[in-house]
């Protein structure tokens, strides 16, 4: 536990001491709440509410999914922060410290989804101010959605990382998967009109994780729970998780070597 502390307060460190980080994590979805949710709105007119299936203001159906982009962008920067440590030395020395694996990066991810869901409060406390009313329940309820789906994209990040060795292929490696992920999900537009003009590309949106993810916070923001989100979020989780350390483990064992 002492160890889950210590890294997850340095993470909390690093997040406070990185201004801009914070700031940008609520600029780029703010944008595309002011601007291009109102150009949507006068595009498609209003939006399908999927717990009810009515509809509501455009910008009001797109918070899920930006709250979503918020939790994506920042689970890729903390997998960015574990190659540039890995670059400076401190990687090696938590990959060889006497704990095990599991417990080093299920610590990582619990410190960035950490970040991740106060980054996704504060973007939607600003939101509140430009119309987007939720009820205060649905900011309780939507938290350990947000929180797993952090945990899920945190568990895609690391096993990334686990491929990369340099930081420069980083940012080009993240955006053959950040936009495929964002753009292919029904994070800006609902399921049913997919369906409507590109039905192989709806298939391809309902097999996304992040799909998956931003209809779990979406239900649970407007506070309904939809088990077969909660479940593939779940298990994708413990899928990317679980070959994040089998990635690891095999990198502890070639450490071990070359410092024999």
């Amino acid at each position: 536990m002492s160890a889950m502390g210590a890294i997850i307060w340095r993470e909390l460190l690093r997040f406070v001491h990185q201004r801009e980080r914070f700031i940008a994590a609520l600029v780029r979805p703010l944008v595309w709440l002011l601007i291009f949710g109102a150009g949507f709105r006068a595009a498609l007119g209003l939006a399908i509410y999927p717990p009810y299936e009515t509809y509501i203001r455009y910008e009001t159906y797109i918070v899920p999914g930006l709250c979503g982009i918020i939790v994506l962008f920042n689970s890729m920067q903390s997998a960015l922060s574990i190659v540039y440590d890995r670059e400076m030395g401190s990687m090696k020395l938590l990959l060889v410290a006497p704990i095990s694996r599991q417990w080093m990066l299920l610590s990582k991810l619990i410190a960035s989804s950490s970040v991740g869901l106060i980054q996704v409060w504060a973007f939607l406390f600003i939101a509140y101010f430009f119309g987007i009313k939720i009820e205060p329940l649905g900011y309780l309820l939507a938290a350990p959605a947000i929180f797993l789906s952090a945990m899920m994209l945190g568990s895609l990040g690391l096993l990334i990382s686990t491929f990369i060795s340099k930081l420069q292929n980083f940012a080009g490696v993240m955006n053959f998967v950040i936009f495929p992920l964002f753009f292919a999900s029904t994070a800006l537009y609902p399921l049913w009109r997919i369906q409507e003009n590109a039905p192989w590309l709806a298939k391809v949106v309902s097999l996304n994780p992040f799909t998956h993810g931003v209809e779990l916070i979406r239900f649970t923001l407007y506070g309904k729970l939809e088990w077969v989100n909660l479940f593939v979020v779940f298990t994708c989780f413990v899928f990317f998780f679980s070959l994040a350390v089998w990635g690891y483990q095999s990198k502890r064992k070639r450490l071990k070597r070359k410092f024999r």
